[in-house]
């Protein structure tokens, strides 16, 4: 087992727990979830809670675990590989990237082949990603396709609530951050965050979303009540939930922009332990309305 620097998924909640929505009904609270305090620091993971530059990863990364996999084990069926790379991939989504590639290393030893160091693996993946994206990137840049294509819908709308109310907001990733400040720049986003965007290292001990919470709190002398988290993975949910954090599980449809959650998101969140699960930011203004407004209101029970 590998002393993984960030915790792996942890499931502490059990899903017969029940639910409740407010009036639209796409914003699903957890049992008796009551904010205390209304946050004053808010901070959001940026693929597939934000940006939808990167929609589609998946379909490249598993084929070319695949394809190293086959290379150790010319034994093995393709389908086998492939169940068991799209297990551990998404298992270990939230992370840093070169999580995945560590574990692609572990089972390339397991089978007995030579595994290559994990950052080579991450380049190889990075520069055939880049090949898949590169066109929506140029895209951007040239202003051919509009910057709301490439966004979780309401992005702008959750960010613009969120910051008329004085909420201090941080971006934390497990994309590089050369790159995920890049492709910030390039959504119109620079302009909330600032130079609150943080994401993976090229010495990934140096980095997590743990410790940018971490940063936040101390610097700032604020209890963890009053941090608010928004994110599609796991990493994010557990850290901010650990300090006492309101967590947003923004269970996205990335592929299909249907304004439902995706299941399998949902529940995998819900798991680790959400506060809240919307499938997008359509209904910010609502969103903030609840977790600022005490007592709240307009709201009926269901089994969740």
């Amino acid at each position: 087992m590998s002393d993984y620097l960030e915790d792996d998924y942890n499931p502490i909640i059990q899903h017969d727990l029940q639910s409740r929505f407010l009036d639209d009904r796409s914003i699903e609270v957890m049992g008796d979830f009551q904010a205390l305090r209304p946050p004053r620091h808010a901070l959001f993971d940026f693929d597939g809670t934000l940006s939808l530059i990167r929609e589609g990863w998946p379909d490249v990364m598993i084929p070319m675990m695949v394809e190293v996999l086959r290379e150790a084990d010319c034994n093995a069926s393709i389908d086998e590989l492939h169940a068991l790379t799209s297990r551990f991939v998404m298992e270990l989504n939230g992370k840093q990237t070169i999580y995945q590639m560590i574990r692609l290393a572990e089972e390339v030893t397991a089978r007995g082949g030579t595994p290559l160091d994990p950052m080579d693996y991450k380049r190889e993946y990075h520069d055939r990603l880049m090949q898949r994206i590169d066109g929506r990137r140029e895209a951007l840049r040239s202003g051919s396709a509009p910057v709301e294509d490439m966004l979780v819908p309401g992005a702008f709308e959750i960010l613009e609530h969120l910051q008329s109310r004085n909420v201090q907001l941080y971006l934390a990733s497990g994309t590089d951050e050369a790159y995920v400040r890049e492709e910030v720049s390039l959504l119109q986003l620079d302009r909330f965050f600032g130079d609150r965007v943080h994401g993976a290292v090229d010495d990934y001990r140096e980095f997590s979303k743990a410790r940018v919470i971490e940063r936040i709190l101390d610097q700032h002398a604020v209890s963890g009540d009053e941090l608010l988290g928004f994110g599609d993975g796991y990493v994010e949910i557990q850290n901010v939930r650990s300090v006492g954090g309101t967590a947003v599980a923004v269970a996205s449809d990335e592929s299909h922009r249907s304004g439902q959650p995706d299941p399998w998101k949902r529940e995998r969140l819900i798991g680790a332990g959400a506060n809240l699960v919307i499938p997008d930011f359509s209904e910010s203004k609502r969103l903030v309305e609840f977790l600022f407004d005490v007592p709240k209101k307009g709201v009926a029970d269901v089994t969740g």
